[in-house]
């Protein structure tokens, strides 16, 4: 009889917390970003609650003013390796960009992720949206969308063929023999395209998870297709149950489609929740970190996210609904930001100053605030409804946030049985229930080596 399913749950680190005003509030700690200790910390509280991973966003540009918010990374490669250190059960996921890498330095890094892990790296595939990283490239402009999701396809290919390069048995270490590996068992990528061409093989033996865990994060059009195709987990937003449900849908079927079991496609929306001991007080730690927002940087974001400048609209006028209509509740979702912000001045009909406070909290994606009950009935609303797999957990604040949802949030869902109480893996691939791939040249027949 198989096991009861359970929920998949990330711990999403973002330095002082996601809520735009986080660094302004007393428990944040904004003097640590640089700070590895702080990092280690952060991941040994969602270890010890037995969470599947860390997860880090980044991306190769300063996205956003300076003055108004800290919105600086340390390279997330480096840091969870050396987070790695300090933990020893926690998945490790990294952003990095088709766009700005290349697949030979991406596979390095991350294969080195995952041996020094013992098997707990995923990387988080973006294509990268924000047009300021392109002139860090010496390019004129950002690549359009459909060109940057052909390049990761060819990407994405030439990077497995490459970690896939060393079979499972290609090491011998035999000592008497002098024979330290197998050169049949060492194959060239020879990966060309439109976009890239790639040599190989890579120059260490196949990591523990076989290839680490892919994770994807866009919910465009092509970014589904991408999914649907690739990803073994993936990161998206969405405000409300329906919208949720449609998209799991949507993605499963896609999977399906490509012959692929759609179980081991995990879908996991993001989800910031405030945590008190009444829904009163949670509303009112939501309301006083709102009350901390900078309006000239929440205008800049609602810009950035749809193309849209309100700053010309008064405060406390109702944002101008013809504005955003046309691209909001899409099925064809083009950008998915930009529809979710659309769906909620369509839905809602905001003041422009109650738009900014519903996006504060976590850029889109789902607020909540209430008690640890009221939020774990979110969690299993979701879950048990075709909405989820589980979520990437997003706190307001770091980190007394990520200790509220460990402490108050956690043992209720063990209570439930819906969330592990000790880790039965050591694995990304184990904790969330994916198989470990073969190598795709391990059927091949032996005919020498194909790495010179």
């Amino acid at each position: 009889m198989p096991a009861p399913r359970q929920l998949s749950l990330n711990a999403f680190i973002y330095p002082t917390g996601h809520h735009e005003a986080s660094w302004r509030h007393p428990d944040s700690r904004p003097d640590r970003i640089t700070d590895i200790a702080y990092f280690q910390e952060l991941a040994q509280t969602a270890e010890a609650a037995k969470l599947d991973a860390v997860f880090f966003a980044d991306g190769p540009a300063l996205r956003s003013d300076a003055r108004f918010k800290p919105d600086y990374h340390l390279e997330p490669v480096t840091t969870l390796t050396a987070m790695a250190a300090a933990t020893s059960r926690i998945g490790l996921i990294a952003t990095a960009s088709t766009t700005y890498y290349e697949p030979y330095n991406l596979a390095r890094l991350f294969s080195s992720l995952d041996h020094l892990s013992r098997g707990r790296a995923g990387w988080n595939i973006v294509t990268t949206s924000t047009d300021a990283a392109a002139a860090n490239f010496g390019l004129d402009e950002h690549p359009p969308a459909a060109d940057r999701y052909a390049r990761a396809t060819e990407f994405v290919e030439a990077t497995i063929g490459l970690w896939d390069s060393w079979e499972d048995d290609a090491l011998v270490v035999d000592k008497s023999s002098g024979t330290y590996a197998d050169a049949a068992r060492i194959h060239r990528v020879d990966a060309r395209g439109e976009h890239l061409r790639v040599r190989g093989p890579l120059n260490s033996p196949r990591s523990p998870q076989g290839r680490p865990v892919l994770v994807q994060a866009g919910s465009s059009n092509d970014g589904r297709e991408f999914a649907g195709r690739y990803a073994e987990a993936i990161f998206t937003a969405h405000q409300r149950l329906g919208d949720a449900q449609a998209f799991y849908s949507d993605i499963k079927a896609r999977a399906l489609r490509v012959g692929r079991n759609p179980d081991h496609v995990k879908v996991l929306p993001g989800l910031s929740p405030f945590i008190a001991d009444s829904p009163a007080e949670a509303r009112d730690a939501e309301r006083e970190l709102n009350e901390l927002t900078i309006p000239a940087f929440g205008l800049e974001q609602v810009r950035k996210m749809t193309g849209i400048d309100l700053s010309g609209v008064g405060y406390d006028d109702e944002v101008p609904q013809s504005w955003f209509e046309g691209f909001g509740d899409l099925g064809d979702t083009t950008q998915s930001r930009r529809s979710v912000v659309a769906a909620i001045v369509l839905r809602e009909k905001p003041t422009v100053r109650q738009l900014l406070y519903r996006l504060a909290g976590a850029r889109g994606h789902n607020v909540v605030a209430g008690t640890p009950h009221q939020i774990v009935t979110v969690i299993e609303t979701w879950f048990r409804t075709g909405a989820a797999d589980g979520f990437n957990i997003m706190p307001p604040v770091y980190p007394t946030g990520l200790d509220a949802f460990t402490e108050r949030v956690v043992p209720i869902l063990q209570d439930k049985g819906l969330f592990r109480s000790e880790y039965t893996g050591t694995t990304l691939r184990e904790h969330y229930g994916l198989p470990r791939p073969e190598s795709r040249y391990a059927a091949e027949p032996l005919a020498g080596s194909t790495a010179s």
